[in-house]
């Protein structure tokens, strides 16, 4: 048994299906089925109930996978604490990040002072994927707009910005630089759709002013709602940093109550955290405090 044999039944078990997964693996699929046939001979019992090019873990595999994934975090994080020792020259940091103003300026700085560390930067759809992945060492940071709750998972917020309302220049609100959020809930919206981290803020600031807003269309696209309400359609939330010189709207403040959103630096304090890793967090840290 080695410990390819052992990353190939990982990756096996994650899709079960043979063809894809070879596919993620830059392997033809018949080596890679022969590198499971050895494996299961030299274990003596069957991993995987097969049907053509899908294949499942059987109790035997189920069992062994248990097994498996922790051995290989553990020789994952020796593998860091060795390059750890070696120094800062290489190594790759793992980040799952939502938009967040003067980022890539932060990993610029970071890559002057490191030029061969690499960066994994990712943007899973779920708070719960998030979790998941710093618990078992795959992300070494998350960066969210709300704290993320589970024991062992390290919060600190690092960033605060104003969230904005713009309307077109033709709007009776076009005048003023600010607004009261009880004067806004008759108005027509353009958002994200559900589920969007800015559209959950927004809806939740709305639910304590007391309305539900009326969102007349609902995209994916940044870009989308500035044209839409450029064409009149409706108003929209938008975030202050995200505001340039000459804006296709005019934008206001929202004074009560005062709107923000928080950004939270997270990660595990379970899992071996990299010096790389450690670095660029204390950077991020100072960056933004400052």
């Amino acid at each position: 048994m080695d410990l390819l044999q052992l990353k190939y039944f990982q990756k096996i078990a994650e899709i079960n299906h043979l063809t894809r997964a070879a596919q993620e693996l830059h392997i033809t699929q018949p080596s890679l089925s022969q590198t499971i046939a050895k494996l299961e001979r030299d274990l003596g019992v069957p991993l995987f109930d097969r049907q053509g090019r899908q294949i499942r873990l059987n109790k035997y595999g189920e069992f062994f996978l248990k097994k498996v994934e922790p051995a290989l975090k553990l020789l994952e994080e020796g593998r860091r604490e060795l390059i750890d020792m070696a120094g800062l020259e290489r190594g790759t940091i793992s980040i799952d990040t939502s938009f967040l103003p003067q980022f890539s300026d932060v990993i610029n700085m970071f890559r002057t002072s490191y030029p061969d560390v690499r960066f994994h930067i990712s943007q899973v759809s779920t708070k719960e994927q998030q979790v998941q992945l710093l618990e078992s060492g795959e992300l070494d940071l998350c960066i969210t707009c709300r704290p993320i709750k589970r024991t062992g998972i390290c919060n600190l917020p690092i960033l605060s910005e104003d969230i904005v309302l713009v309307v077109p220049f033709e709007h009776s609100l076009a005048d003023r630089q600010s607004v009261k959020m009880n004067e806004i809930m008759n108005e027509t919206f353009i958002h994200f759709k559900k589920g969007h981290a800015f559209r959950d803020d927004t809806d939740e600031l709305c639910q304590k002013a007391g309305f539900t807003p009326n969102i007349v269309c609902e995209t994916d696209d940044s870009k989308t709602i500035i044209e839409l309400v450029k064409s009149k359609m409706g108003v929209a939330f938008w975030l202050e940093t995200l505001l340039e010189k000459d804006n296709p709207f005019h934008h206001l403040h929202i004074t009560e109550p005062k709107c923000k959103r928080t950004y939270q630096l997270a990660w595990s304090e379970k899992r071996y955290l990299s010096l790389a890793a450690r670095r660029f967090r204390d950077l991020l840290i100072k960056s933004f405090a400052s």
